[in-house]
């Protein structure tokens, strides 16, 4: 029987692991039977600081006790139900519990910045509510040892509440030098021979491989892809461990975490709100990972790339509020089913959501509800050629982000964010939005492109702006002759494969609609297309006949070759007069270029050519969506013949395995008028 000695001192067997992994599978289907009781307020202990000791400060509230390395403001400890410290001990105190940014000059390496503060402060202090302050103030100075920001971490204890709420100002001072943001985190590292099962949703959780067993199994095509074939845990070998098989976008990422077994204790990460975040709510981004390992990404370009603009140039000013978030641990009775914990984890979710925005924070940057405003309104679609009446914008995802273009809100890093789906009718009302100056976008899902309301908005304390009905008109020129796909900005409907046996993630080999999160799949293209490419045929082909990324096809001796998609289509009657209209709308783009030609496949020049476009790495990172993009491309009609005819549409950037595509939809409309 094999016997591992891990760090930290323990011994585990196979047949503990085994154990373990029967009693988490076991315990998650089994029927929920009882709730977590709450402690009110009232029945709790007070809160008490002690800040004797001038290398830490440590927050108690009789349900956890917080240590803070001082005045550093790393959190370096978190004792909670019989364990001294939930977060790994044999780590350095500053790689535990902490906030960092990636960032870098303009063409200087990136730097990685925990944030070190040089000053404390107590901000509040009674028996309710305690919350303090691990500063640090930049200056020229300093050069480029650190990010050039002025820095504030907040950490609030309140009675009764079994976590800790933290929050971080990040402030620019105009004139500062340019820099670029890429990252803004916090990170917690819990104790690994304690944490194994982790949490996303109600379909994405299991037993999670150690750290070790990265060490020791096979790396793939890029770093944070392993393949596991010495796991402690015999039930893991064989399995593909990557960080970004558990990506979530934002609007579902509200939390997420670890369970220990002994005793049975959960850390969750709950984000009650999205405001702070960036790109808007179908941004993606990391959640939990091997480590243990539990994040809160603020901003990031990951799905993105730098299309994302975090650049601050030409001295520009800049100030937010990151958070607050809530790090939440609850606990049960070893006799007790652990799935207790994860819907325990959930209800607490939603009382942190509705009892946002939060009335405790104690920043004047924290706007209460009071200081902020709210926007109602009805949006409403015309798009004659398909009803002559206005039809409801079912679903609309509408926002208010930072004034910019059409669809700028995807690619903005640097202001606040307020989404909000519209009802079956269209109605919408997005509240509590903090004061200040914004555009109103939206989308539909089902019809292409982007809304964007014609004047900026400015939102006052205590506001209530009212639009009545607001009609969007999406890009049309003609009638639909034929398309393809649904216009939802993914590639879902389109067909995924099967990944490789070999290289297989459990946990996505039951709901079909999660296969994209596989390893590998862009290598299946090539083995379903050797020689020939992708044919389909309008009217005989269906959405599962189209594959779900356009990429380039392995040749061999790590070269490969460009694809070209072919796409053959019937016209009775041409108008070799007026000009056609291909729609072409891309989810996803890295390191690509589509090219367009009709007919004519051996045409030196396209008809149309996307250029260089995308950044995402949505294929190689397991998204089934990245960015969106919309052409919208003139066809003239002597380009076209009466009878069979044929797009081409050639991905042209072959210099690796993960340039490509995900097409969201395509259309080809008649001419204006018929």
């Amino acid at each position: 029987m094999k016997n591992v000695r891990c760090r930290g001192g323990c011994h585990l067997t196979s047949v503990v692991w085994l154990i373990i992994f029967c009693y988490f599978t076991a315990a998650f289907a089994k029927t929920l039977v009882r709730k977590i009781p709450r402690t009110s307020d009232s029945s709790a202990l007070g809160v008490q600081l002690n800040t004797k000791n001038r290398q830490r400060v440590v927050i108690d509230n009789g349900l956890v006790e917080v240590t803070f390395s001082s005045p550093d403001g790393d959190v370096t400890g978190i004792k909670y139900k019989g364990i001294d410290n939930v977060l790994e001990i044999v780590n350095d105190e500053d790689n535990r519990g902490y906030w960092d940014v990636v960032w870098n000059k303009p063409g200087d390496p990136i730097i990685f910045d925990k944030l070190v503060a040089t000053d404390f402060r107590v901000i509040m202090e009674d028996e309710n509510q305690v919350e303090v302050s691990f500063t640090k103030t930049w200056d020229l100075s300093m050069g480029n040892s650190t990010v050039p920001l002025n820095v504030d971490k907040r950490y609030i204890v309140r009675r009764g509440q079994s976590g800790l709420y933290l929050y971080t100002i990040l402030e620019r001072l105009e004139g500062w030098p340019d820099v670029d943001m890429d990252q803004i985190r916090v990170v917690f590292k819990l104790q690994k021979d304690k944490f194994h099962y982790m949490a996303l949703s109600d379909s994405r959780k299991r037993i999670m491989p150690m750290p070790e067993d990265r060490v020791t199994g096979q790396p793939l095509a890029y770093p944070e892809a392993v393949l596991l074939t010495k796991p402690i845990n015999p039930k893991l070998r064989g399995e593909v461990d990557d960080k970004y098989q558990y990506s979530c976008e934002d609007k579902d990422n509200k939390v997420h975490g670890w369970i220990a077994e002994d005793p049975p204790v959960g850390f969750w990460m709950i984000t009650p709100s999205n405001e702070f975040r960036v790109g808007g709510p179908n941004k993606q981004d990391l959640t939990s990972h091997v480590g243990p390992v539990v994040l809160n990404m603020f901003t990031s370009t990951h799905y993105a790339g730098k299309d994302l603009n975090t650049a601050y140039r030409n001295g520009e000013p800049w100030k937010k509020v990151l958070g607050p978030v809530f790090v939440y641990l609850n606990s049960i009775s070893p006799k007790e089913d652990s799935s207790i914990l994860w819907e325990d984890a959930k209800e607490q979710m939603s009382i942190e959501v509705n009892r946002w925005p939060y009335d405790f924070p104690q920043s004047e940057d924290f706007p209460s509800s009071d200081q902020r405003g709210a926007v109602t309104g009805q949006l409403l679609v015309r798009d004659r050629y398909v009803n002559e009446s206005l039809t409801y914008a079912s679903f609309a995802y509408v926002g208010l982000a930072a004034p910019g273009d059409v669809g700028s809100w995807q690619t903005e890093s640097k202001g606040y964010q307020f989404w909000i789906r519209a009802d079956r009718h269209g109605h919408f009302v997005i509240k509590n939005v903090r004061a200040g100056n914004y555009s109103l976008y939206a989308w539909v899902p089902g019809v292409i492109g982007d809304y964007k309301y014609d004047a900026n908005i400015t939102i006052n304390p205590g506001s209530r702006i009212r639009f009545g009905r607001l009609i969007y008109e999406p890009p049309r020129n003609g009638p639909t002759l034929w398309d393809i796909g649904i216009p939802d900005r993914t590639a879902a409907e389109f067909y995924v494969p099967d990944g490789y046996p070999t290289l297989m993630n459990k946990l996505y080999t039951i709901d079909p609609s999660e296969k994209f999160r596989q390893y590998g799949l862009w290598n299946r293209y090539s083995d379903l297309y050797p020689i020939d490419d992708l044919v389909y045929t309008i009217g005989i082909s269906n959405v599962e006949d189209w594959f779900f990324a356009h990429v380039t096809r392995d040749a061999g001796n790590k070269t490969y070759d460009p694809t070209t998609w072919q796409i053959i289509f019937e016209l009775e009657n041409v108008n070799r007069n007026e000009n056609y209209t291909l729609r072409l709308a891309l989810a996803s783009a890295t390191a690509s270029e589509i090219q367009v030609r009709f007919n004519y496949p051996s045409s030196d020049r396209p008809l149309f050519t996307t250029g260089a476009v995308g950044k995402d790495n949505a294929i190689a990172r397991h998204g089934i969506h990245g960015l969106y993009w919309l052409y919208g491309i003139d066809v003239p009609g002597s380009q076209l013949v009466e009878g069979k005819n044929t797009i081409y549409l050639t991905q042209a950037r072959s210099d690796g395995p993960f340039h490509g595509v995900m097409y969201d939809y395509i259309r080809l409309e008649g001419p204006r008028g018929t």
